[in-house]
């Protein structure tokens, strides 16, 4: 069975919130075009959880500015000592690099995206049974979602659909929105510039409150050197502002034409 070919868009919509860049983006995409946005955040014993406390910031300066969100943070810590991953306290060293190594599969979490979706299908028909409308799954996945992750891949995302779509009444009532299925980091972000002025919130202010290191400093300061910074910092290269979160490595903060020099080169050496 395939994703629903034809998209209906109703007036309630469920993100999931990881706290990173691109879900945040979502988010913002979110408050433009729904009358009512539910967030998730999903804590799973992850080494990098200053993600849930960005995403919490993120919420309340959102609603601070007037923009109503229901939010939620989902417990799951209970499963850290049963998942066999880097990025899960207890795991292995977050490998460091570029995205395109063989090292990085330590970073998948097995299962991972269909816990959170079957989480998130369950709320979104929720909604949707409750208010008897149409409710929309927002999935921030694009084109530079990475073939190391099984559960980001279209064969995942359809037998997960037709799996839902088997297992409840009414699914036909919930839909996915994925706005950025053809762009990548860099449009994301773009986007953002843009959604941020059309919802009277400030740049520097949204996204000093992302995090998108999977190696994060105790101080929750990012690293540079690890893939998901490295795709994060090329983003803002690319758009030609600096980020606005703070930098660090083993020897202190960092300037960003540091943490620019450093991903400069490695970028250089993936061509």
């Amino acid at each position: 069975m395939q994703l629903k070919m034809i998209f209906e868009q109703g007036k309630h919509v469920v993100v999931s919130l990881s706290g990173g860049m691109d879900s945040s983006t979502l988010l913002l995409k979110a408050l433009d075009e729904y009358q009512t946005v539910t967030a998730l955040s999903f804590d799973y014993g992850q080494k990098h959880r200053v993600e849930l406390e960005r995403a919490q910031s993120l919420i309340d300066y959102l609603n601070d500015k007037g923009h109503k969100i229901t939010y939620r943070q989902i417990k799951l810590d209970g499963l850290v000592d049963l998942l066999n991953s880097a990025l899960v306290e207890g795991g292995d060293e977050v490998p460091e690099g570029h995205y395109a190594e063989d090292n990085m599969k330590a970073t998948v979490v097995p299962n991972r995206n269909k816990i959170f979706a079957s989480i998130t299908q369950a709320v979104a028909l929720s909604i949707a049974t409750t208010k008897k409308e149409i409710t929309n799954i927002a999935l921030g996945i694009h084109a530079g979602d990475h073939a190391i992750y099984p559960d980001c891949r279209q064969e995942f995302r359809d037998a997960d659909d037709a799996a839902f779509r088997l297992g409840n009444w009414d699914s036909e009532l919930v839909d996915y929105w994925t706005p950025y299925l053809e762009g990548d980091k860099f449009t994301i972000l773009q986007d953002g510039e843009i959604l941020c002025q059309k919802l009277n919130v400030n740049f520097h202010e949204v996204y000093k409150r992302t995090n998108t290191s999977y190696k994060p400093y105790p101080s929750g300061n990012s690293d540079y050197k690890s893939a998901s910074s490295v795709e994060r910092v090329e983003a803002f290269i690319n758009l030609g502002k600096p980020d606005p979160i703070q930098y660090e490595d083993d020897e202190g903060l960092a300037s960003w034409e540091k943490v620019q020099g450093h991903v400069s080169k490695i970028l250089a050496e993936h061509e």
